[in-house]
Parts: structure tokens; C-alpha cells; sequence
């Protein structure tokens, strides 16, 4: 969280990449009428639901940023659910095309990955802390919320390219230029 991976994400779809944000599905499927929705409203109970019927997200937060055993019963509701739709969005796609698969926490799901390459974005703690703040995120939710993410160190040894996100925006559109050239250059041979 807050390492700039949405941003990296964004430079990279303007070299042509199409972006597939695990977010935004995590999102969609827990959308009254997905397929997730009703297991973790079964699962969690009604407290986690708003008057208009959607899920109640900070409370539903409130409740998995503080109990691990709660944590994974989201993750085993939402994570499956995300992996079907994302693959059902790559089929859709034109098989020659470059796809990112945006996933906040990869290192910390279970099982082998099939991806080509694993590019990780990173920055200082207190700089994430400090984004995570003026999006509006408590500085003690923030806090909680990456301490039950993996370490820095976790992350690359997943990784085949790391992004340093510490510099200006420059900074980072170059690094990410490079990389985009490089993991061309590894799909082409």
C-alpha cells in the first residue's frame, strides 16, 4: 500500500499495456448480486452491510486488519472470485497483447503464480505512510493494514524487476521506461 503500484500501473498502459486492477474486481465481486457477496455477508453477518444493501467496506475492514482467522476467510470468499474474473478478462483479450495483472498482494497469496514476470514497486515506509495519509487513510489504519502485508524483503524474492518509488514522478517514469524495455525484450527473446 501506498508504494505507487497503481501509478507504475498506469505509465506501463501508456506504453500499451492493457491493466487488469485486482482491486477494482476484489470490488466488483463482493457488489450486491457477484458472486462473492453473499458468502461474506453470510459469513461476517449483517453488520458489515449498509442500509442500501452493499457491504459496509471500513466495517468489514475494521473487522479483517485486526483478526487474521477473519482475514482468511475473506480472502478465501473474495480470492477465487477475483481469479475467475480476471481470467475471464485476459480471455477476452487479443492473445498478442501485454497484460499487467495489478495484485496488492501477490507475495502474500498462496500457491504458484503464472505470470512472465513479476515487477514489485517499492518505497520507504514513511512515504507510504505519508501517501496513505493524504489519500484520507488513518495514519493507525495504515499502519495496521501493511503490517499484515508482506515485507519489502518478502516481495522481491518473488520479484524478476523492482521499481524503486522514492523520487520525483521523472524518476519513476524513467525506471518504468526501462523496464518496459527490458521486459520486451524478455518476451521477444
Amino acid at each position: 500500500m501506498g508504494s505507487g503500484k497503481s501509478t507504475v500501473a498506469g505509465l506501463l498502459a501508456g506504453h500499451g499495456a492493457v491493466i487488469i486492477d485486482a482491486d477494482k474486481i476484489a470490488r466488483e465481486v463482493v457488489e450486491p448480486g457477484q458472486p462473492a457477496y453473499q458468502a461474506v455477508v453470510d459469513h461476517f453477518g449483517p453488520g458489515v452491510v449498509l442500509p442500501d444493501g452493499h457491504l459496509d467496506r471500513p466495517a468489514l475492514a475494521a473487522v479483517v486488519f485486526h483478526d487474521e482467522s477473519a482475514r482468511e476467510a475473506l480472502n478465501a470468499i473474495v480470492h477465487p472470485a477475483v481469479a475467475a474474473r480476471s481470467t475471464e478478462l485476459v480471455a477476452s483479450l487479443p492473445a498478442d497483447g501485454v497484460v499487467v495483472y495489478d495484485v496488492p498482494l501477490l507475495a502474500e497469496s498462496p500457491g504458484r503464480h503464472s505470470f512472465d514476470a513479476v515487477v514489485v514497486v517499492e518505497a520507504d515506509i514513511e512515504l507510504r505512510l505519508a501517501r496513505l495519509e493524504g489519500r484520507g487513510m488513518p495514519r493507525e489504519d495504515a499502519v495496521a493494514r501493511i503490517a499484515v502485508q508482506a515485507t519489502d524483503e518478502q516481495r522481491r524474492a518473488i520479484a524478476d524487476e523492482v521499481i524503486p518509488n522514492d523520487g520525483t514522478f521523472s524518476d519513476l517514469r524513467d525506471q518504468v521506461e526501462a523496464v518496459w524495455e527490458r521486459l520486451l525484450a524478455r518476451s521477444t527473446g
